[in-house]
């Protein structure tokens, strides 16, 4: 069997694939691409999978392009969807376009001189000045109404399927473009393979047939899982239905640390095999040794570093590894006031805060601070109390009742995080 189908299957990434295919990426380094949709000015983690997809394709000595699609992305692909998607301004789907190859730039390598380094192309380049009558005559009447029809993601939409009866015109040409792209990529890059989720399969088959009536060719389809959790449920939306993205400002390199530190034992399992390049050994024994201490949590700590890393950097997971070490005492006031505002508020989110001014803060007696300036604790009688309790910290240091903050105290210049016993926060903002 080819190796990298191979290493799809061991990691569960394989769906499905047509007659010939391992055969051809035997015979000759192959030339394949995935089409990634720009809906947004980032990608989430749902597109990770075909992101590693073509990252593995690479590593095999295979040539990988990742197609950013600008034309295709005004029209939106039915595939599993429900509803027809809301149509973009060009202008706007232009700026989503360049964001989405800046994002793909990290993954893939694209430079040197390397016969298989990556290459990034758009859609709309070649399909900009195509007319509607060009399109039919050349490319339409080399699939049937018949054929079409026949695909589940059509099927399904006139059907009612898929919760919406019919389909619009404009989505319905969704298979027949992306069939031209395979076909535009066969005969100007030499692309013999597209690959793509177990529910393309129908568009990807559209453009091998169009390469064998159009060109007399032959070209290839590979298809991987779609993903969810292992109970079913959707996988790669908070519980609130928002995505995890892959840009740092939408989403944070600690909340993105987070979703993965959550996993459950069974996702786990599968999900160090999908998202991360650690090879069948190392894993094996991630798995064992999990399996003998399930409350070390290995596996979700080892998932979390290597996909964080890969997506963020290694700066970034060490500052999430360290801003989730806080809430669990493992960590410094150092740590603590190293954090930024939006990590820092992550970390601590639903703590209740209120706004004090900076000389009402600052040099204060902290009986005073903890009671009347901030209105942590009822009164100044409470907060004496607890005090000689030895139950009240400040950024996660016992004080006592001579402490005074300081400047330097102040968690991104900003903020002081008051604290009763174990679980019992308060944020002051500093104003």
């Amino acid at each position: 069997m080819n190796s990298f189908i191979e290493e799809l299957k061991w990691r569960g990434l394989f769906a499905d694939m047509m007659p010939g295919t391992d055969e051809q990426l035997d015979k000759e380094m192959t030339t394949a691409y995935i089409g990634f949709d720009p809906t947004a000015d980032s990608l989430h983690i749902g597109s990770l999978i075909q992101i590693k997809i073509l990252a593995h394709f690479q590593q095999h000595g295979h040539k990988p392009i990742a197609l950013v699609g600008g034309a295709t992305g005004m029209i939106g692909d039915p595939s599993g969807k429900s509803a027809e998607r809301n149509l973009l301004d060009e202008d706007t789907l232009l700026h989503y376009v360049d964001c989405l190859k800046n994002q793909l730039s990290r993954f893939l390598d694209f430079s040197g001189s390397d016969p298989n380094k990556a290459e990034l192309v758009n859609n709309y380049d070649w399909m900009k000045n195509i007319s509607f009558l060009d399109f039919a005559k050349n490319v339409g009447k080399n699939i049937t109404v018949n054929y079409m029809m026949a695909k589940d993601s059509v099927k399904k939409r006139l059907s009612g399927e898929a919760g919406v009866d019919g389909m619009s015109f404009t989505e319905f040409t969704y298979q027949l473009i992306q069939g031209y792209d395979f076909l535009h990529l066969y005969q100007n890059n030499g692309v013999k393979l597209q690959m793509g989720g177990s529910d393309q399969w129908g568009n990807i088959t559209t453009g091998t047939e169009l390469i064998r009536r159009k060109a007399q060719g032959e070209a290839f389809a590979l298809t991987v899982p779609l993903i969810t959790k292992a109970d079913g449920s959707k996988f790669g939306k908070s519980e609130s239905g928002e995505n995890y993205w892959l840009d740092k400002k939408k989403t944070s390199p600690y909340k993105f640390y987070q979703f993965w530190l959550n996993a459950t034992d069974e996702d786990a399992e599968r999900f160090i095999k999908f998202y991360t390049f650690l090879g069948k050994e190392e894993i094996e024994t991630l798995i064992e040794e999990h399996k003998t201490a399930p409350h070390e949590r290995k596996l979700q700590k080892k998932l979390a570093e290597e996909v964080t890393a890969w997506v963020h950097g290694k700066d970034e997971y060490e500052k999430a590894l360290k801003a989730s070490e806080i809430l669990f005492g493992r960590s410094t006031a150092e740590d603590l006031v190293s954090l930024d505002e939006e990590t820092f508020l992550e970390v601590f989110d639903g703590v209740p805060q209120k706004e004090v001014a900076k000389n009402d803060v600052l040099g204060v007696n902290i009986i005073d601070l903890l009671s009347e300036k901030s209105g942590f604790l009822k009164s100044k009688s409470e907060a004496t109390r607890e005090l000689k309790g030895n139950a009240i910290s400040v950024n996660k240091q016992k004080i006592n009742d001579v402490y005074t903050a300081s400047e330097s105290d102040l968690i991104d210049g900003k903020f002081l995080l008051l604290q009763k016993g174990k679980k019992s926060y308060f944020i002051v903002k500093v104003i």
